[in-house]
């Protein structure tokens, strides 16, 4: 557990978090080799994990089979718990070790994903395990319009995924800001911009961090 750690050694514990298309993975990079130029030691990770359960969600994302909205929340669930405790490369093995641990995507992600079908304070309820063992130094959220979100989906070239669309991104985006809203009192979530240029984005970001 988190709170176990001696927080004098522990390493800070950095989330990214945005709808699809906001940049996450680029920043979540460009602060880890920030963060390594100034001697950090540095855990860049992200949800779906590599694990055996997040290759279940990303074959499911990709629409290879079908699963319940309900079912798909607890494999994020369990492979969020997974992500966190594992002996291999488990965030809180990483943190205790002084190591700073980025991951795109946390469990408000879930928040805003799975409230598109399921009741939110379901899901948030099914997270009080994750919240209690692990919860984030700090949450940066990348705030993007729909309209540049889908331009840059585009322009990826890649398949897209289940919820990668107009309608379904702008529902994503409204629970992003109403679980903030709810759930977020006490914790440090930051709101960056990223309608703007990379580097600007990034500065901002490194400054959010001080």
């Amino acid at each position: 557990m988190l709170s176990q750690l001696n927080p004098k050694t522990r390493g800070r514990f950095i989330v990214f978090e945005g709808i699809d298309g906001s940049g996450k993975s680029t920043q979540a990079r460009l602060l880890a080799e920030y963060l390594q130029f100034t001697n950090k030691q540095v855990y860049l990770t992200r949800e779906p994990t590599t694990r055996p359960i997040g290759v279940l969600i990303r074959q499911a994302l990709s629409g290879d089979f079908e699963v319940a909205e309900s079912t798909m929340a607890a494999m994020f669930l369990a492979d969020r718990l997974d992500h966190i405790q594992n002996d291999v490369d488990g965030i809180l093995k990483a943190l205790g070790q002084g190591i700073d641990v980025i991951t795109d995507r946390y469990f408000w992600s879930s928040f805003a994903y799975h409230s598109l079908t399921l009741d939110m304070e379901w899901v948030v309820s099914i997270h009080k395990k994750v919240m209690e063992l692990c919860p984030p130094d700090i949450t940066i959220y990348l705030d993007l319009e729909v309209a540049n979100s889908l331009q840059r989906i585009d322009n990826r070239n890649e398949a897209t995924e289940i919820f990668e669309n107009e309608e379904t991104l702008t529902k994503v985006s409204n629970n992003y800001k109403e679980a903030f809203s709810k759930y977020g009192k006490g914790m440090n979530i930051k709101f960056i911009n990223a309608n703007q240029k990379i580097d600007t984005i990034q500065q901002e970001i490194r400054k959010a961090l001080i």
